[in-house]
């Protein structure tokens, strides 16, 4: 499965959708992709505000990180609590930094 831009839907973030028990997913195809698309394009902002926060306001790795946590969590940050867990460790994946 891919997303519109053609980057393949990674298996875990297919799983995001997956009920236990079950081998279909609870989204089509297209769903998934285009939430997958929404999610990665917002992991790659992230990633690049990060690098930004921490060179402006000379701030440590373990305060850009909670400062971007506490927005990907927050109730208006357009994403579910499922696809948060999985932005956020998309980012510290782009990232290369540990929780």
């Amino acid at each position: 499965m891919s997303d519109e831009s053609g980057v393949p839907v990674p298996q875990s973030f297919v799983a995001l959708y997956m009920e236990p028990g079950r081998v279909k997913p609870r989204a089509s195809h297209a769903q998934i992709a285009e939430r997958h698309e929404f999610c990665e394009d917002l992991a790659q902002l992230l990633a690049q505000r990060a690098g930004e926060i921490r060179a402006d306001l000379g701030i440590t790795r373990q305060d850009v990180l909670e400062r971007m946590r506490r927005g990907l969590f927050g109730d208006d940050s357009g994403v579910e609590v499922h696809e948060a867990q999985w932005v956020w460790t998309r980012l510290l994946e782009l990232l290369g930094w540990s929780p």
